[in-house]
């Protein structure tokens, strides 16, 4: 028999803790405990019944229905539900994890073609998942401008050819869904975290996207920045949207999720070169183009090595992480998969 305890605090609300033994593959004795409300008392006594007798391999939305059902009909909770419950119990059990129970690591801004900086994504994923490398928040930065499309975005629909060519583009369509974005080498502020599932372990797609980006809006408040999340996948000022956020899973233990931030956007050249900026913009001219992407440069008066440096210094205040550099087996393995996924014509024609 072993013992295990985990908690989970509720955004907002409060924090619950589950304490359990566990013999033979099943929760044999579990308490419920935090300091969220209930009432009436005794349905204490069915938070405990719920999650006693689960196996200790049980998924979240099974020990979340398990709580919702055994409380009895009377009873109320605030400050949690039966989700944060669940992640509570998967926490103890080793099944969902925090961002303190890994070693975190950070890969600073390095020059690199911006189809091999998109297979980066892929690889680097990939080797978290497998346990291969810890999990990480890299910092891109590119050397051509570029135009990244979602993984389902149909190319001919998105961009103009002509645009493209006249303005020496790159397009390289990535493995997250999601719109396309317009990346000229200097103009954008972009980051990806690979991380393992289990940080979001319990959490609705929705929830996933403020959560994993807590930390970038407390660098952004520190720079003057006052950000906020706009659902799904949005990140606004008061004075326009600033950037927007896309997620992968691979495999099954990999999660990536990564946002570009718009620094010093050319309007006028992003109208030429995608097609449907300029849908949403018809009829407002350029103008409004400029005032709907406002540039990070603007709002901080930084510039872009010292946004990096402020949000690399608050991952690492908040998270331990270490910096480090990327090793040139990896660096061999993303030029092999641009080489045979990326930078083919077959994966950025896939949705002609």
């Amino acid at each position: 028999m072993s013992t295990h305890h985990g908690e989970y605090k509720v955004v907002g609300g409060k924090l619950v803790a589950a304490d359990l033994t566990v013999d033979d593959g099943r929760i044999a004795s579990a308490s419920i405990n935090g300091d969220f409300f209930l009432e009436p008392d005794e349905a204490l006594e069915d938070l405990n019944a719920a999650v006693t007798g689960l196996s200790a391999d049980a998924e979240h939305r099974a020990i979340r229905d398990a709580v919702a059902q055994g409380l009895r009909p009377e009873a109320e909770l605030f400050g949690v539900d039966a989700s944060a419950i669940a992640s509570a119990v998967r926490r103890a059990l080793g099944k969902a994890t925090t961002w303190e129970d890994h070693a975190w690591e950070i890969l600073p801004p390095q020059p690199l073609p911006i189809t091999l900086t998109v297979a980066l994504d892929e690889v680097l994923t990939r080797q978290v998942a497998e346990g291969r490398r810890n999990p990480t928040m890299r910092l891109w930065q590119w050397t051509e401008p570029a135009v990244v499309i979602g993984a389902f975005q149909s190319l001919a629909n998105e961009v103009d050819s002509e645009g493209v060519r006249r303005h020496g583009i790159t397009v390289v369509r990535r493995i997250s869904g999601g719109g396309a974005m317009f990346m000229e080498a200097d103009n954008c502020v972009t980051y990806s975290l690979h991380a393992p599932a289990s940080l979001v372990d319990g959490l609705e797609t929705a929830e996933t996207y403020p959560f994993l980006d807590e930390w970038v809006m407390d660098a952004l408040s520190r720079m003057g920045v006052q950000a906020f999340y706009q659902p799904l996948n949005d990140i606004a000022t008061p004075e326009g949207k600033i950037g927007g956020a896309a997620q992968k899973r691979v495999g099954a233990h990999g999660l990536l999720h990564h946002v570009t931030m718009s620094y010093d956007i050319d309007a006028d050249r992003m109208l030429e070169v995608l097609r449907i900026g300029r849908e949403k913009l018809k009829g407002k001219g350029v103008a409004s183009a400029k005032k709907r992407v406002d540039p990070l440069r603007r709002q901080t008066g930084l510039t872009r090595p010292e946004i990096w440096d402020t949000m690399t210094a608050v991952f690492e205040e908040r998270y331990g992480a270490r910096r480090v550099e990327l090793d040139e087996a990896t660096l061999e393995e993303a030029r092999e998969l641009a080489r045979t996924k990326f930078g083919t014509q077959e994966w950025l024609r896939r949705v002609p």
